[in-house]
Parts: structure tokens; sequence; C-alpha cells
């Protein structure tokens, strides 16, 4: 996958962090560049993990655009080695979905984010769980990116979404596609949907994922703001 690596011009604040998720404890990396407009919580697709180059390289041009991002594993190690053998707790939308929730309560609970709002960029099946989250946490969530996600997988949540929503889809990954369209014609909030022109489903063509980039932190500089209370809330009807 040939990409160059976003130029970091601010400081960015990092610091490991331990997610409390029920009885599993989630590691990840928090970083917030100076003067932070909001946070986004990466929620990785199938398979992968906080270190995935593609999710890391959206998340460097995030920062670069005045995001924070914490990028963390939805599963623990020992639910990975399992999940590479079964591959059906990637697919536990109900599961990643909790953990999302919990990762976006942990943000608004930390003295070094609880000021900023919250945003969740999915990839894969990281999209339907996100959309799930969002919908449990009405107005908390700011704003969602999906990349190349199954936002089919969020299933009765998708009416209940109020975050404004774009999903980013490959002009080539057919299937996910049609998907895709499905799903926001279910959405009855704030939407878009972008076609990548010639991109597969991981984006590997020449250009493809810095579009991505481009697009995911557009969306998420109109739509985060700081707050002065985030307080994370379940008014929602969907649950």
């Amino acid at each position: 996958m040939a990409m160059s690596a976003p130029h970091t011009a601010q400081h960015n604040w990092q610091r490991d962090v331990q997610i409390p998720s029920g009885a599993a404890r989630l590691h990840g990396t928090l970083q917030i560049p100076e003067g932070a407009s909001g946070i986004v919580a990466f929620a990785h697709g199938s398979g992968s993990s906080r270190f995935s180059p593609r999710n890391q390289y959206v998340a460097g041009v995030s920062r670069d655009a005045g995001l924070g991002t914490l990028l963390f594993d939805l599963l623990m190690p020992e639910e990975e080695t399992i999940d590479v053998q079964t591959r059906h707790l990637r697919f536990d939308i109900a599961l990643l979905a909790t953990r999302l929730v919990d990762a976006a309560t942990w943000l608004t609970h930390t003295d070094e984010t609880r000021h900023l709002r919250v945003g969740y960029f999915g990839a894969s099946t990281g999209g339907g769980a996100a959309l799930v989250a969002a919908a449990r946490l009405a107005q908390v969530i700011g704003a969602i990116v999906s990349r190349g996600g199954r936002p089919d997988l969020a299933g009765p949540a998708l009416p209940y979404v109020v975050s404004p929503t774009l999903l980013i889809v490959g002009e080539r990954d057919t299937a996910v596609i049609q998907l895709n369209k499905a799903a926001y014609a279910q959405l009855r909030c704030q939407k878009a949907l972008e076609t990548v022109p010639g991109a597969t489903h991981l984006f590997e063509e020449p250009g493809a994922l810095e579009r991505v980039a481009q697009l995911a932190a557009g969306w998420f500089q109109q739509h985060l703001h700081p707050c002065t209370h985030c307080v994370v809330t379940t008014t929602s009807t969907y649950q």
C-alpha cells in the first residue's frame, strides 16, 4: 500500500491508555494536538487492530486537521486469538458497539478529553458497530465516518442515528456499495455518501486512502466542536 505519511506540524500530547468495558480492559493510544476541536475514536474492521496502517494514516491526517484521536483495540489479546480461528467476534456488532459506547463514556470522563466532542471513524464491521453505538448515545456523538464499512450490520439501529454520518466506499467495491446504499436509505440524520473513483475495498490504489482521509477530516472538522459539558446520556429510544 503506497501512501505518504501525513505531515505533523503541531505538537501532539500522547499517552497509552486502558479503557474499561465490563470485565475487559481495552488497550489504546490517545493523541491530542494543541487546540483540538474534537476527538475521533477509531473502530477498526475485521481481523484488524489499533495498529491498522490505514486507520493510522487517517488518524494522522485527522490530527493535522486539529482533531484528537483514540486508536484502541476492540478485542482483548485473548479474544483476538480466538477470533483468528473462529472469525465470529469481529461480527459481534452488539459486543463491539458496547465497547464503543464505553470508549465514548471514558472520553467524556477523562480530564484531557472531557471538553472535546466525540466522533466515530469505523472501518468494515466497525462501521456498523459505530452506528449502533451512536444510536445508543443519542446527542453525544458529534459525527460518524464509515470507510468501506458495513453499515447494513447496524440493522434496526439505523433510523435512530442522529449524528451526521458520512459513508465512504470505493467505486470498484461493488457489493459493499449496494450495502451502503441500502443502509443510507434508512438513515434519517444529516448524511452523505461518497464514492472514491477507482478504489477497491481496501483503498490501496494511488491516492485512494488520501482521499478517504481528506473526506473524513473535513467531515469531522465541520461537525465536531468543543463542548463545555459533554455528558454521556442514553436518551435515544434505541437500546
